[in-house]
């Protein structure tokens, strides 16, 4: 699975990518406050913010998935729902994963939305640990919102 920077002109698709996904997976578990705000011009003004750490799985122009690196943290992960159960997640994961040791990461986390079972599954799979729940303080148009999620760490590198 090659997986690669983003380019500019994938936004849209990928902001697609993300608004169905986003829907599909938190929509039902989710505040409706929270929900109302996660619009799909949102999410391609997110990207444009985040587009120097947007990893794309796919060949150009044609992404099946993505993944937003911040600090060290796997901050996003989202795959087409045309693209699930091939492997797609498990490829940005692990492409995640090197990135984030070569910037010196040795305990790498993510937050994942308390009922979402099938990305924790996911997460799971590619070796990652659930840690507890921490409230993370997401930015909505509306300023700040604080959610529970489930936590999740993987040591990436020991200590020399």
């Amino acid at each position: 699975m090659n997986v690669r920077s983003a380019r500019e002109n994938e936004i849209d698709q990928l902001a697609g990518i993300w608004y169905d996904g986003w829907r599909d997976a938190h929509e039902q578990i989710l505040p409706q406050e929270l929900a109302r705000d996660r619009t799909l011009l949102g999410f391609k003004a997110r990207l444009r913010e985040a587009l120097a750490n947007v990893r794309v799985a796919g060949p150009p122009e044609q992404p099946a998935g993505f993944s937003i690196l911040k600090d060290d943290e796997l901050y996003q992960l989202y795959v087409s729902k045309s693209a699930r159960g091939a492997g797609v997640a498990a490829a940005l994961v692990a492409d995640a994963e090197a990135l984030l040791v070569e910037r010196g990461v040795e305990t790498a986390w993510l937050a994942c939305a308390i009922g979402n079972d099938r990305d924790a599954r996911i997460y799971e799979k590619c070796g990652w640990r659930r840690v507890g729940n921490r409230i993370s303080v997401l930015q909505t148009a509306k300023g700040p919102f604080p959610l529970e999620v489930w936590r999740y760490e993987k040591i990436l590198a020991r200590r020399a």
